[in-house]
């Protein structure tokens, strides 16, 4: 059984920053690629950025691109989201998943674990 925790989550101002993490336990983490996801209020969930095994391959969602950034520590089993210059748009709940192949996807049936979410709210 995989467990996924994220934390990180907060109230920010716009343009602010926030590190979101999510701690993995359950599987070896440095095999599976790693997600984020969020999901507004009566939205399905929406991608936001993968990362592969090594991390030395990322993907971004065209909304982020340039203001997050997804790393991992596999020393750790841990990946984060370092999200900059954050907008009240992004406003949501963010989960982070895991799948059980180094091969990154956008979808989220592409991933069989989620954590519970953790909540970022921007104030304009």
């Amino acid at each position: 059984q995989v467990q996924l925790v994220e934390s990180g989550g907060g109230l920010v101002q716009a343009g602010g920053s926030l590190r979101l993490s999510c701690a993995s336990s359950g599987r070896t983490f440095s095999v599976g690629a790693m997600g984020w996801f969020r999901q507004f209020p009566g939205k399905e969930r929406e991608f936001v950025a993968a990362i592969n095994w090594s991390g030395g391959t990322t993907d971004y969602a065209a909304s982020v691109k340039g203001r997050f950034t997804i790393s991992r520590d596999n020393a750790k089993n841990t990946v984060y989201l370092q999200m900059n210059s954050l907008k009240p748009e992004d406003t949501a709940v963010y989960y982070c998943a895991t799948r059980p192949s180094y091969v990154l996807v956008r979808t989220v049936g592409g991933y069989d674990y989620w954590g519970q979410g953790t909540q970022v709210t921007v104030s304009s």
